[in-house]
């Protein structure tokens, strides 16, 4: 089922102080003008080229040979393979035998250079039996190139041939990896060129540890096909992405510089990640087209229901109001527990009912309260977590973002604010062609 959104609470009676008819009124032109240039020049990413299945089938006889896919990336190379993996398998999935797997993989992601997480990982693999997919679009990402640099030298520890073992996935033509590929003989994916990392997870880049844990990546584009071709729908009350982006610009006009997420279900904690990384990157912008400082963009914060009502809820409710909160919320869980009866009367609410219906409620709880607060808020419904409609949030999102960006009048596919930290990082590595002076403080 597709997914379905409420924006209801972001508009009066039902906020007071919400949005009128006359605010939508006053950017609808413009929002329409977003949906024809999406149209007219539609981004790569939301074309889903067929060939981005076909070349990650092409080595699934080869990929089902492995009990265990160890994704090397970080940013867009790690988030959306998170994503996919957490919101997709059962949360126990890599703890479970390969049988209890129906023989597919297991899937970690190391998308940090903490030596921690790096060894944790490195602990629970049998090197014999593991694919290292190295995945940077540049081909000279610091971390991913330290952590390809671990994974080949322990491989060759254990005398086996790299090649059997790391999958590299990068730009078509150009950086070290496409060199590498080219020199030594590994297999390897693309990363569309005209695609972002961050706009990157139904490209190769995620769907190959996708198949190798056995979601159905057919399906996934499916859902997403299905989204984008909704997002081109001029008519905005058919467009789920423009109403995205509509009632959040206006929101951002009216001083809502944060936009919370806030799911009602752990396994989408990492889909939350992966929007905060799209919409923070995109959106937070110094200059717009002209080339003139607006420093621009909302704060992408994430929450966990019921957890959070515990730790952030009294913040929003009750603290400056500055926030648009999106929850995120599931019908039907792949499984269920029954709360017993206990015998006694305080508890006897509980007895007898699903444990989805507390954390349902909490959600419809925390919402209405919100709302009588005049604390604005939307939801997005899934029905249950499949491939189709996890397809159609990446899609919606992907859309709402380059709206947005259109909205704000900056160009939402760059992210020149992260380059000043990597040049000062290669300096101080001792990357040559790069120098920096650290200040003394």
């Amino acid at each position: 089922m597709s997914l379905k959104f409420d924006f209801s609470n972001l508009f009066e009676p039902n906020i007071s102080g919400g949005l009128t008819d006359e605010d939508v009124k006053s950017v609808e032109e413009k929002v329409t003008s977003a949906v024809r240039n999406f149209v007219e020049n539609t981004p790569d990413f939301a074309k889903l080229d067929r060939s981005w299945i076909d070349s990650v089938k092409s080595l699934e006889d080869w990929i089902i040979n492995f009990d265990t896919v160890v994704v090397l990336g970080i940013g867009g190379s790690g988030l959306g393979n998170l994503a996919l993996h957490y919101s997709l398998r059962p949360l126990n999935w890599n703890e479970m035998t390969r049988e209890e797997r129906n023989g597919y993989a297991r899937v970690f992601v190391v998308d940090n250079v903490d030596p921690d997480l790096m060894s944790s990982v490195l602990d629970r693999i049998d090197p014999k039996t593991t694919l290292f997919n190295v995945i940077s679009k540049s081909g000279s990402t610091a971390e991913v190139m330290a952590t390809y640099s671990i994974a080949r030298g322990i491989l060759e520890a254990y005398g086996l041939d790299p090649r059997e073992h790391i999958l590299i996935t990068t730009d078509p033509e150009k950086g070290f990896l496409r060199k590498l590929v080219k020199e030594e003989g590994f297999r390897s994916l693309e990363v569309p060129p005209g695609v972002g990392g961050r706009f990157s997870v139904l490209t190769p880049v995620g769907l190959l540890s996708a198949m190798a844990e056995g979601i159905d990546i057919d399906e996934l584009h499916e859902g997403a096909k299905d989204a984008f071709e909704k997002s081109m729908k001029e008519n905005i009350l058919e467009n789920p992405a423009a109403m995205i982006a509509l009632t959040h610009y206006l929101y951002l006009n009216k001083g809502k510089s944060i936009s919370v997420m806030m799911a009602y279900s752990n396994r989408m904690i990492y889909l939350m990640d992966w929007y905060r990384q799209l919409w923070a990157e995109s959106l937070g912008k110094r200059y717009n087209l002209k080339g003139e400082e607006v420093f621009t963009g909302q704060t992408p914060v994430k929450a966990l229901g019921a957890t959070d009502q515990h730790s952030q809820i009294q913040l929003y409710n009750e603290g400056p109001n500055d926030k648009v909160i999106t929850f995120l919320r599931v019908e039907n869980f792949d499984r269920e527990i029954v709360i017993p009866e206990t015998g006694r009367a305080e508890l006897s609410y509980l007895a007898r009912k699903n444990l989805s219906e507390l954390l349902l409620a909490e959600q419809t709880g925390t919402e209405e309260a919100l709302r009588e607060n005049n604390r604005p808020n939307m939801r997005v419904t899934f029905d249950r977590l499949t491939p189709y409609n996890v397809g159609q949030f990446f899609a919606y999102y992907e859309a709402a973002t380059a709206f947005m960006g259109y909205l704000l009048e900056i160009n939402p596919f760059d992210q020149p604010g992260v380059e000043l930290g990597k040049k000062i990082t290669f300096a101080l590595m001792g990357r040559e062609g790069y120098t920096y002076e650290i200040k003394e403080r």
